[in-house]
């Protein structure tokens, strides 16, 4: 059997102690397979974002144990979670997290600095991914020049820039109307099917979860349903 891209083994996450104590995961576990799209949804405190930062090595969990790509996120130490995150893991924020002062072009070239790519691989690569989420004509402009979906579009860009082998994103159409957020869910389809990623998308509009090969519901930190989705 093809090796899962994502192992979930038993997941808590508590936050505070004793009377204050909340848990904000209780015993999550499941596994993603290599290309696959899954959703996870529920509703604003369910756990979502805290389960993917964990996947995403942005924070710990209180018990068990997350493997991406065949490393252990759980046991790894900050420099190597960097890393991680710099060439195996690429994140999509709801806030979009663009820098302001730098143009659409410069935002996606922002890992492929850090990735010390030589310049011109990197412009090579900027302008194709542009051209792949459809603003290849504005490479200069800045975030306050481009609407929401143009924003988030970039944003995709710029986690796509060192060919993750997982794409994680925390309600990427938040901030979005129905229909730009559709089309938002759509491009990353698009991405994992041609790319051949895998990708985790926290979503709690259920009108956009047809978009998912399977869908992960959560309810008050528990995996409550993980079942393949009605078009996958």
């Amino acid at each position: 059997m093809t090796e899962p891209v994502v192992r979930v083994e038993g997941v808590g996450r508590d936050y505070g102690r004793g009377s204050r104590l909340v848990r904000a995961l209780h015993d999550v576990s499941f596994t993603v397979a290599p290309g696959e799209l899954v959703a996870i949804r529920g509703r604003s405190g369910a756990g979502k974002t805290t389960l993917l930062n964990i996947v995403g090595g942005l924070d710990r969990p209180s018990t068990g144990r997350v493997f991406v790509a065949g490393h252990e996120i759980t046991a790894a130490g900050e420099r190597t979670l960097v890393e991680l995150r710099r060439s195996v893991i690429g994140f999509v924020f709801q806030s979009f997290g663009l820098l302001p002062i730098l143009s659409a072009a410069e935002n996606v070239g922002v890992p492929l600095r850090l990735s010390r790519v030589d310049p011109a691989e990197r412009e090579r690569r900027v302008a194709l991914l542009l051209e792949l989420v459809g603003l290849g004509g504005h490479a200069a402009q800045r975030p306050y020049e481009l609407s929401g979906g143009q924003q988030q579009r970039v944003a995709v860009a710029r986690a796509l820039a060192n060919n993750p082998r997982l794409l994680i994103a925390d309600e990427p159409t938040g901030q979005l109307d129905s229909e730009t957020g559709r089309s938002i869910m759509d491009l990353l389809r698009a991405v994992v099917r041609d790319r051949g990623m895998t990708a985790l998308v926290a979503t709690h509009d259920a009108t956009l979860l047809d978009v998912a090969d399977r869908v992960i519901t959560l309810r008050d930190g528990r995996v409550v349903a993980d079942e393949r989705a009605v078009s996958a």
